[in-house]
């Protein structure tokens, strides 16, 4: 099993939702981010005067996948939330040693 995060615009959360769910897959965590990566920040005006914004809100998602299907869910997260501007995001493949779901006592991916 593989835990996939994404990182990615905060508009695109719904189009990935959607995906995710049409895919088959029934559970994600998300939270809202803030970060920076290329885009840097940016700079904004408020009554007149300037100021950097240095972290730019994001949202992180966090899906777990079953090896085998793991190419197949980053690959729509992928094209799901590319627009070919900067700031599209990043995904992150780390390995997931075990689930359990709480109410069942399912253990690995019967538990996902």
């Amino acid at each position: 099993m593989k835990m996939v995060v994404a990182v990615i615009k905060t508009f695109k959360l719904d189009a990935v939702k959607d995906a995710i769910l049409k895919a088959g897959i029934h559970g994600m965590t998300v939270k809202e981010v803030m970060g920076f990566g290329q885009q840097k920040g940016h700079i904004e005006s408020y009554r007149g005067s300037s100021y950097e914004v240095r972290f730019i809100p994001k949202v992180k998602i966090e899906v777990a996948v079953p090896d085998e299907r793991l190419r197949e869910i980053v690959d729509l997260i992928q094209k799901t939330t590319r627009t070919g501007e900067l700031g599209d995001g990043k995904i992150f493949i780390y390995p997931l040693e075990e689930a359990i779901r709480i109410r069942t006592g399912e253990k690995g991916e019967d538990a996902i």
